[in-house]
């Protein structure tokens, strides 16, 4: 493990500045008021000399080269999985520790997978200055699942993803865009990041399909839900689906534990956890909904109820904003425990 020069403050690298994570990255930084001494943002030569801005001074973006890294402490990658493959071992080598939210090293035995509400000891040991920051979804899941899991011991998760189209990133934001207004004008549809028309519709598409049937991004909750939660025999089951809202996730869920939770336990368990609040009066109509997680650093969880089918189970409903707590945050937090 690298040890982080903490009697200073460490000269932080966003590698990918002009995405939407690596820009709601500064954002996170910048709200939190992270303590660094300098910022380096790096992106493609294309973005090369662009301008953000951070606590209201302008940095000038740099091209990301091999020798990128030298006097950086601490690099928040978010440019894609193949150039996390190409450059996260030479920032690791050069003695940077490396934050990335690619999928790059998820599974990697040698690179801790971390939420820090649930696992932060995990981001202490990264023994090849490397740590994975888990899937969107996968994140917004467990921030529901881990208070219950740690109450009445998970078996198995029944899941169904409501995704978001700023999860394509900002292509996808613009094709559902651009279909409403074709409708609205009555014009031709246009379908270029999405198979299927998106505007009025959902798709129960996201990722590509493996020979099991399921997309690999099904199998990602079983996958890094069973190395977050130091559960290799959890079982899950999901459907994921793209759903025409621009940002945040929601994930509805059955979950089968080993003792029998009752709706009241499930409450005291879910209040007063970190980063997630419960929402849960729907005679009221209160419920979690994506526009009340979109910019938030909070997740959401409600429709909390006994399952009628299964034994020892609950039924219930998370949501979050996936570019934020799914990604860029996240991102952060592990930062911070550094």
């Amino acid at each position: 493990m690298f040890p982080l020069p903490m009697t200073n403050q460490p000269h932080v690298s966003i590698v990918g500045a002009t995405g939407a994570v690596g820009r709601e990255m500064l954002v996170c930084l910048e709200e939190r008021n992270f303590p660094l001494s300098h910022l380096t943002l790096l992106a493609s030569a294309r973005s090369a000399g662009q301008n953000l801005t951070f606590r209201g001074e302008e940095i000038t973006i740099k091209e990301l080269t091999a020798d990128s890294f030298a006097g950086i402490d601490i690099a928040l990658f978010s440019a894609g999985g193949e150039i996390s493959l190409k450059y996260g071992p030479i920032a690791a080598k050069a003695g940077c520790v490396v934050i990335d939210n690619s999928s790059a090293f998820r599974m990697d035995e040698g690179v801790p997978l971390v939420i820090p509400e649930i696992n932060p000891d995990a981001a202490r040991n990264h023994p090849r200055n490397i740590i994975a920051n888990p899937n969107c979804s996968t994140i917004i899941t467990l921030m529901g699942l881990a208070p219950l899991h740690k109450a009445f011991g998970l078996r198995g998760i029944i899941a169904s993803t409501y995704q978001a189209v700023s999860g394509s990133g900002a292509q996808g934001i613009a094709e559902l865009d651009a279909q409403i207004k074709a409708l609205t004008n009555g014009n031709p549809i246009e379908k270029k990041v999405y198979p299927h028309q998106i505007a009025h519709n959902v798709i129960p598409h996201v990722d590509a399909f493996e020979d099991s049937g399921y997309t690999k991004e099904e199998q990602k909750m079983l996958h890094e839900g069973r190395k977050i939660l130091d559960l290799p025999g959890l079982k899950v089951t999901c459907t994921c689906v793209r759903v025409p809202v621009m940002r945040s996730h929601s994930i509805s869920l059955t979950a089968i534990f080993e003792k029998k939770p009752t709706v009241s336990e499930a409450h005291a368990a879910l209040s007063n956890c970190p980063g997630l609040r419960l929402v849960d009066d729907p005679f009221r109509s209160l419920y979690p909904v994506p526009l009340d997680t979109t910019g938030k650093d909070d997740c959401l969880v409600g429709r909390v109820r006994e399952d009628q089918v299964l034994s020892n189970a609950l039924a219930l409903w998370v949501v979050g904003d996936q570019v934020k707590k799914g990604a860029a945050l996240n991102a952060v937090q592990i930062a911070e425990i550094l």
